[in-house]
């Protein structure tokens, strides 16, 4: 009787054979919530619906539509094979059709016809096996965090005692680190020269704290002075570098750890230049660790944006100028040009940078609590009133002699209304809609771009939108507008996640159908649909 009273774990099962899905659930119905869908995009839509509220999905692989093997192909593009097990249950014996399965990720294959005991001990083996999974994935995860904040923290601590006692703001280890992660990501995306891991790269981020450690062997009457440096004490400064590299290679006990190693590197040769120019070993070129090249730069800039005892800030514009132009060393030029690419998110992204800081503590506490807390997700009402405002919506637009649509980013899926789907000669639901050859058909490619520029000049505070377009109806190309609602994340920087709306059948179009209400798009907004 217990058992009945808790929530019970529920299973997708997707087959378009209707005895067979109905089999299944009369075989797990007593132990199991069941879900079912006819078709592979009705599975794909349920999953990206309800999530990992899905312990298990049971899939079929001849299915019209979309196939087994297109829906874990989804599955595995959106990582969701991660969290949720699929069981292959099909006539389909051959030995490739298996192995393919296996490949894709799939946990178990049972052959049809059924065998009760078989699917109830396979079910059940497979739902343990994957909650025991998340539970040791969990545990191993809480305590790399934990390493990695005392990491963090421990480097943070040493990184500003040096920034102290050399009379900085604090935020200089801060900079350094977000201009080297830009710089870091803009390198990955322009060539595979330097095959770093995302892992690599936090690694070089956070060593990148520790570049000036061995300012804190300088006096300070020379590291703090207002003028220039004599030429004596100017080699006693440029002594910095080697220091740190010295006093990091001294950890004798540590020296196999990969941030040690790293952060060896950035200390010894940030101060080097690509044309051999600097110091402390005169390196030249790619002997310089692609990690402390780009330090160094990302040092120099934050070096002329800030201000000194010794000198004002230069503007954003101004340091860009000087490096490009040679006037603060020579730089690798690929890294030059992704200086470039990222110039436009710097001075954002250290604002931001200015703003975590500010509330670290808070944010830091908040992450714990997050962590911790057992009980953050929706409750059951919240859910049931969420299911019953789209079971309205499902409700009135079958009813409606209208074409109704809504369509989410990420996954991309475009779900129309009944009537809407016959007469545009498409499906319901369309997973990835704009490689759909049957709403290429329908849309020309213009079209789709005209509706893609009006969402986007569109705002949280005004996301209602206007279009027109010409599209294929009943087979012919007609008039039409769009009307439709663009859905916004929340938080400072929100940027859309879907849009709903319908196509209304029109006499005429005006001159200018581009709604002007809204301003131009911003430059994020503008990078979004690129990369769309």
């Amino acid at each position: 009787m217990e058992k009945k009273n808790r929530s019970r774990e529920k299973i997708l099962i997707v087959d378009d054979s209707e005895m067979n899905r109905s089999i299944l659930a009369d075989m797990l119905e007593e132990d199991y919530e069941i879900l079912e869908a006819a078709d592979g995009q009705q599975g794909v839509a349920m999953l990206q619906k309800l999530g990992a509220e899905i312990s298990l999905v049971l899939l079929d692989i001849v299915m019209p539509v979309m196939d087994g093997f297109e829906v874990l192909a989804v599955m595995n593009k959106n990582q969701w094979i991660k969290d949720i097990p699929v069981i292959m249950i099909s006539a389909e014996s051959a030995p490739d059709a298996i192995q393919r399965a296996y490949e894709q990720g799939v946990s178990d294959y049972i052959s049809r016809p059924f065998d009760f005991w078989v699917v109830q001990r396979r079910v059940v083996n497979t739902i343990m096996l994957y909650a025991k999974q998340k539970k040791l994935i969990g545990m191993v995860t809480d305590q790399m965090y934990e390493k990695e904040r005392d990491a963090n923290l421990m480097v943070t601590i040493l990184s500003h005692i040096v920034e102290f006692r050399n009379g900085e703001s604090g935020l200089h280890v801060v900079h350094i680190q977000t201009i080297t992660e830009l710089l870091l990501e803009s390198l990955q995306r322009k060539t595979d020269r330097y095959p770093l891991s995302h892992e690599e790269i936090n690694m070089i981020v956070m060593a990148s704290a520790l570049h000036d450690i061995g300012k804190i062997a300088i006096p300070s009457e020379i590291l703090n002075k207002p003028g220039r440096f004599t030429d004596e004490e100017y080699e006693i400064m440029k002594t910095h570098s080697s220091v740190g590299a010295s006093m990091l290679r001294d950890l004798s006990l540590y020296q196999q750890e990969p941030l040690v190693k790293v952060a060896y590197e950035i200390c010894r040769w940030h101060h080097e230049r690509y044309d051999g120019r600097g110091y402390p070993d005169g390196l030249k070129g790619e002997e310089i660790p692609i990690g402390a090249q780009v330090v160094a730069m990302a040092d120099v800039y934050d070096a002329l944006t800030s201000e000194r005892v010794y000198k004002k800030a230069f503007s954003h514009e101004k340091a860009l100028q000087m490096i490009l132009n040679g006037e603060c060393g020579t730089f690798n030029p690929l890294l030059k040009e992704c200086l470039l690419d990222v110039s436009g998110q710097l001075q954002e992204k250290l604002e931001e940078s200015f703003s975590n800081v500010k509330s670290e503590r808070e944010m830091r506490n908040f992450a714990e609590e997050i962590r911790h807390h057992e009980e953050l997700g929706a409750s059951n009402r919240t859910l049931r009133l969420l299911e019953y405002e789209r079971m309205k919506y499902q409700f009135f637009s079958s009813l409606s002699q209208e074409i109704q649509f809504e369509y989410t980013v990420s996954p991309a899926i475009l779900t129309v209304s009944e009537w809407g789907a016959k007469r545009l000669g498409i499906s319901e639901i369309t997973v990835n809609p704009w490689e759909n050859e049957g709403i290429r058909e329908s849309w020309e490619k213009e079209e789709i771009q005209r509706l893609r520029e009006t969402v986007l000049q569109t705002t949280p505070e005004e996301p209602v939108f206007r279009c027109f377009c010409h599209t294929k109806i009943d087979g012919k190309v007609c008039r039409r507008q769009i009307v439709g609602r663009v859905i916004w994340s929340e938080g400072e920087k929100p940027y859309y996640t879907g849009l709903i709306g319908k196509v209304i059948e029109v006499l005429e179009e005006p001159e200018n159908t581009v709604n002007q209400k809204n301003g131009p798009c911003s430059e994020v907004e503008i990078e979004r649909s690129r990369e769309e």
